[in-house]
């Protein structure tokens, strides 16, 4: 039996709505082994929402997709999963289990496809790259589709730089999420964005972490998704005196994450730990490491 370990991820990070992801360090587990026929599926770990052990299963799913689409038939296979990555929280849950079932059905097929050619499929699954990508290489990674294929670039992270999540204990449905925003933008917000997305490439490739601040901000889906997430502004403004470079909604949200100097950490997480406290809804708040080698078969 193999064991798969697949990154969270936070995309949409700043100005780089559907495009701009990074891998940090909670990490989903799969493992899988051929079997003589049919499908078993054990979920080791118990959780609020029901996660299907049957053919609805995301995993199985992408696996069963991934041997159509090379023409073999889908063996039988015992499947064990244990998810870490919180569900419907904006941390790429739904991506990891697609990047675990392609990892796994590469491996079964004897495909052995790169990560760059899974990353293709991955991107053509999910209808956009910020959350796959990372998952699959780590690190932050800039991803662009076209109709013929998608393109990424690795960009390194600043070794000091750490990120704090923020999760709160009700979920945002993406679809409701994506549901608010506006078919249409001004020429002025998207000026906004595409500079502000250049901005952030270009600091995190030179180190300049002052800024930040200004590169992630975002006038694309952060100003319309406020009202579903209740204490987003103020947690914004509590993250600023509490010492962020910056902050920005994760994904669809609710989870919002600030991005840290390693040597504030621990202040940081003390003071926003006590101040969630005083809000309504349970939050908790967790400071991670980048990822930076994204899913990998780690034994046998």
């Amino acid at each position: 039996m193999k064991h798969i370990i697949v990154p969270a991820t936070s995309a949409n990070m700043g100005a780089g709505f559907d495009s701009i992801g990074i891998a940090l360090e909670k990490y989903n587990h799969l493992w899988f082994v051929e079997i003589e026929e049919g499908l078993q599926i054990l979920i080791n770990k118990k959780h609020k929402l029901r996660i299907p052990t049957n053919e609805d299963n995301l995993i199985f799913k992408t696996m069963a997709d991934f041997y159509r689409e090379i023409g073999k038939k889908m063996p039988g296979v015992r499947l064990i999963q244990e998810d870490y990555i919180p569900h419907t929280r904006g941390l790429g849950s739904s991506a990891a289990c697609i990047v675990a079932g392609l990892m796994a059905a590469n491996d079964l097929s004897g495909c052995h496809y790169s990560k760059e050619d899974l990353a293709q499929i991955a991107a053509k699954i999910e209808g956009h790259p910020d959350n796959s990508n990372p998952a699959l290489l780590g690190g932050m990674v800039v991803g662009a589709l076209s109709k013929e294929e998608m393109r990424l670039v690795k960009i390194p992270v600043p070794d000091n730089l750490s990120f704090a999540i923020m999760v709160p204990d009700f979920p945002v449905e993406t679809e409701k999420s994506r549901g608010v925003l506006p078919y249409t933008v001004t020429r002025k917000d998207a000026i906004f964005n595409s500079s502000r997305a250049g901005l952030l490439v270009g600091s995190m490739m030179t180190g300049n972490i002052d800024n930040l601040k200004m590169a992630m901000d975002d006038r694309l889906h952060q100003p319309y998704r406020v009202p579903l997430v209740p204490g987003m502004e103020a947690i914004f403004q509590q993250a600023d005196a509490f010492g962020a470079k910056a902050s920005y909604l994760s994904g669809a949200g609710p989870t919002l994450v600030s991005v840290l100097l390693d040597d504030e950490k621990d202040a940081f997480e003390a003071k926003m730990r006590q101040y969630l406290s005083t809000i309504p809804h349970k939050w908790t708040v967790e400071v991670l490491k980048p990822d930076l080698e994204g899913a990998r078969i780690v034994s046998e």
